[in-house]
């Protein structure tokens, strides 16, 4: 591990002014993904500024039933907040199966949104990775990428996004809020998870030194009949093959309203859009809920060991919705 400079900002705007002042440094919140990066020697920053200090690890209820989560709020305290598990059940799921208790502890959730991807080429500086280093290709094409996307992938990356609690987030149109030099903005979900493309090496539009404050989740009545599911190698912690975050409206036995996203499949959480579409006015039924799932993953371009997702995604699409609506039926 390479020799490196530390200090604890006390405030938000000394953070800010630390980290614009050097392209070498790097905001430290839980540290559980970004310590071991730098461990493996694949983050190499100069300076790690820590921002555990600042006031920003409030859970609020909002006035229209959403919810305000400050970025250094703990996904364990996020997952027990009554406002999340009585308003928002498919976040407190996903929280507590994205991690072990003692990284819940630690993780932040702002760090959750921005952790980097789980792609052993990725984390093997020796091997070639367009996310580390632009232009050295992408190992993972013809290596070993079982685990890897199947939706949003691109000639130069084709690593899958490791978040939980980024796909129900993703699904109920959550919006990021963020303070940097050039003063605060709002970003939403859809924009804050950007495609690989050309330029995989950009995840996100943040600038640098532009600094996650919090996330709002809108209110959202459908969210209270809502779950996440999770597919995975084994049961105890392991990232996602496939996961989806569902939530649903039924009035007269057809689905009147919908929200779907996918984890564990794409190089982003990907809100399954052509599903939602094909699923409003529709039956609650199997059928339907199988015609919606193809739709979506028509898009998907697998490779030969991961084109198996493509029907666990849509398995899992269908699990979650009768899931929801068996009793309804």
């Amino acid at each position: 591990m390479r020799p490196f400079s530390y200090v604890r900002a006390g405030d938000a705007g000394t953070a800010i002014a630390l980290v614009r002042a050097r392209p070498d440094s790097a905001f430290l919140a839980g540290g559980t993904t970004e310590v071991d990066l730098v461990r493996q020697d694949v983050l190499r920053p100069g300076l790690l500024v820590d921002i555990n200090d600042l006031p920003l690890d409030l859970i609020e209820d909002l006035p229209d039933g959403g919810l305000r989560i400050g970025a250094l709020a703990r996904m364990s305290d996020v997952a027990r907040a009554p406002g999340v598990i009585e308003r928002f059940p498919v976040i407190s799921q996903a929280l507590v199966l994205g991690a072990s208790a003692q990284l819940r502890n630690m993780a932040s959730m702002g760090g959750n949104l921005c952790q980097r991807v789980r792609c052993s080429y990725f984390r093997d500086p020796a091997s070639p990775c367009n996310k580390r280093d632009p232009g050295s290709g992408c190992a993972a094409l013809n290596g070993f990428h079982r685990g890897h996307a199947i939706l949003g992938t691109s000639d130069h990356c084709i690593a899958t996004h490791p978040s939980d609690v980024a796909v129900p987030l993703t699904a109920l149109d959550a919006v990021v809020h963020t303070s940097g030099p050039g003063g605060e903005r709002a970003i939403g979900i859809d924009d804050f998870f950007l495609l690989p493309g050309d330029t995989p090496q950009r995840e996100h539009p943040l600038e640098h030194g532009e600094l996650i404050t919090a996330i709002e989740v809108p209110g959202a009545p459908v969210a209270r009949r809502s779950v996440y599911l999770k597919f995975r190698d084994r049961q105890s912690y392991e990232f996602a093959l496939a996961s989806v975050a569902a939530a649903v409206r039924i009035e007269d036995g057809v689905i009147a309203e919908v929200r779907l996203a996918l984890g564990g499949v794409g190089t982003r959480p990907w809100r399954a859009r052509r599903a939602e579409a094909a699923l409003l006015g529709q039956p609650a039924g199997a059928a339907s809920f199988a015609e919606a799932a193809r739709q979506e993953l028509a898009a998907a371009t697998p490779h030969p060991m991961n084109a198996f997702k493509v029907e666990l995604a849509q398995r899992a699409i269908v699990r979650a919705l009768n899931t929801l609506t068996d009793g309804d039926r």
